[in-house]
């Protein structure tokens, strides 16, 4: 457990709150064990019927702490990893998924967007998938997921140099239901998740299973997850790692593939 994830039940609604404010919302692997715990378990609950993730403060999250990143790469981190199964339980969800993404919502913050069914941003918001600029690959099944929702060019774009998505280029690309200002966000999506827990719970999940099938995102997710364990390794993870910590841009031209 972590202190990390606030979760509260109420009506209906699981709402899992990304409660580091002080590191940006940096999702730790506690977080994500948390986090995968929690969509499991609302596929049992049927005091469960709709599922709100939101993050505290000024911002969603700004993705996976790089600090545990370093730690991988340098080896010091053994032990089970806990993001795959977050990302497989949103790729497997039955329950609607409704997120609320204030300020930045970097990496995972940005690609977890595309497994939501009821997304709702601030008009602040700044969607951004830097996995290549830290040597990695994107994940949850994003690279299947991106060019589907907004095209090859413009995913393979947004993957490749980094750059951010405003709120109301992702709702006109269709990657956002909505964009509220910033001090109607929650409460917009709270509306949305207590509309949809008063509908047939069985019905909801029997449309999303006839436009969601989950056996193909979870293959690409695993597939994801192969590479980015091996990016981990490279020569180019040291540099964008070391780079990081020492507060300088990195220089991939003098290192391996």
């Amino acid at each position: 457990m972590t202190e990390h994830i606030k979760i509260e039940r109420k009506d209906g609604v699981l709402t899992l709150t990304f409660a580091r404010p002080d590191k940006k919302n940096a999702l730790t692997n506690a977080m994500y064990g948390v986090l995968a715990d929690s969509l499991i378990a609302a596929e049992a609950d049927p005091s469960a019927r709709v599922v709100v993730l939101r993050g505290e403060g000024d911002m969603f999250t700004s993705g996976n702490d790089v600090g545990e990143f370093a730690a991988i790469v340098a080896g010091a981190v053994q032990g089970e990893r806990h993001v795959s199964r977050f990302v497989r339980a949103l790729a497997q969800a039955t329950r609607p998924l409704v997120a609320a993404a204030q300020g930045r919502a970097v990496g995972i913050g940005a690609t977890m967007l595309l497994h939501c069914d009821f997304v709702v941003l601030a008009d602040n918001a700044q969607l951004s998938t830097p996995f290549i600029n830290l040597a990695l690959v994107p994940e949850a099944a994003s690279t299947l997921l991106m060019p589907m929702r907004i095209g090859y060019a413009r995913a393979y774009e947004m993957f490749a140099l980094g750059e951010a998505m405003s709120a109301q280029t992702a709702l006109d690309l269709g990657v956002a239901n909505r964009v509220v200002p910033l001090d109607k966000l929650h409460t917009e999506a709270a509306g949305i998740a207590d509309r949809l827990a008063r509908l047939p719970v069985g019905s909801l999940a029997a449309t999303k299973k006839l436009m969601r099938n989950p056996a193909p995102l979870v293959a690409q997710i695993d597939a994801e997850s192969q590479h980015f364990a091996a990016r981990l390794k490279t020569a180019e993870a040291r540099e964008a790692f070391t780079a990081f910590a020492e507060r300088r841009p990195p220089d991939f031209t003098k290192v391996a593939g």
